[in-house]
């Protein structure tokens, strides 16, 4: 048995569920893939954990499904086009990674504001997934339609998140769902554990005390829509207070799905 087989909650009730310690927080897997739909998606909500990750030696990938050109009215000038922001916002994005200590950057630019989970994209996120063998793979959850009772949670968000997951299970690890793959050389790979944030019962929490900084600065090279205009420390730190308050730390929490 393995040192990380050994760390993994125990305690399997009869509905199924497995319940975690209070104080489990899961190892830093070797291999991760962070898939988002947007530019900054990824700082915004796990960019400290996977600060934390990478100085602990996991080699990180992250998928970024648009190039962000619709932009924000906020802070988007009324001059600019979608064809002129999307090299922007890439570059924010590789910025943003290098901060984090990301490795690879793959981005399949699609439309902003037009994200649907479609097979064409659950194949191109298969094809991913298969050729960087992530043990963990990282998105949203796709169920969720809002968050109290000002925000609503975009639908490129939802489309990532639903894309990702049919991806990560069944067609990456399925040899005969999308043969093709396999004329390609890539070979089917199981993903072993999930994590899924913003779900609204998460059940394991990342302490981010440390890397809480790096999140923030990573969040600063997102200069097109965020950097020089908003200071992000209040209001970051006050959501990982409030995912980490089941547990009393500053945490980006998440429903781990271990798939066995």
């Amino acid at each position: 048995m393995t040192q990380e087989s050994q760390r993994d909650p125990v305690g399997v009730p009869e509905h199924g569920m497995v319940l975690p310690p209070d104080n489990y927080e899961p190892d830093p897997p070797s291999r991760v893939m962070s898939i988002h739909a947007h530019p900054d998606d990824q700082e915004f909500s796990v960019g400290a954990t996977l600060a934390k990750w990478a100085r602990a030696g996991s080699h990180i990938v992250t998928v970024c499904i648009t190039s962000g050109n619709a932009g924000s009215n906020q802070f988007t000038p009324l001059t600019m086009t979608r064809e002129a922001l999307a090299p922007i916002r890439e570059e924010e994005q590789r910025n943003a990674c290098r901060v984090l200590g990301v490795a690879d950057v793959e981005f399949l630019r699609y439309d902003d504001g037009m994200l649907e989970p479609t097979v064409q994209l659950r194949r191109e996120l298969t094809r991913l997934i298969r050729k960087h063998k992530p043990d963990a793979v990282m998105c949203g959850d796709p169920t969720v339609r809002y968050y109290g009772n000002t925000y609503l949670n975009h639908p490129d968000h939802r489309a990532a998140a639903s894309a990702a997951l049919d991806a990560t299970f069944p067609s990456a690890g399925t040899r005969l769902i999308f043969p093709e793959l396999l004329e390609e050389g890539l070979e089917p790979h199981e993903v072993r554990r999930i994590f899924i944030h913003g779900a609204e019962t998460p059940d394991v929490f990342v302490d981010i005390a440390e890397t809480l900084p790096v999140k923030l600065a990573a969040l600063k090279e997102h200069h097109s829509q965020l950097g020089g205009r908003v200071d992000l420390t209040e209001m970051m730190t006050g959501w990982a207070k409030e995912q980490g308050a089941p547990r009393g730390i500053v945490a980006e929490a998440y429903k781990l799905m271990t798939l066995r």
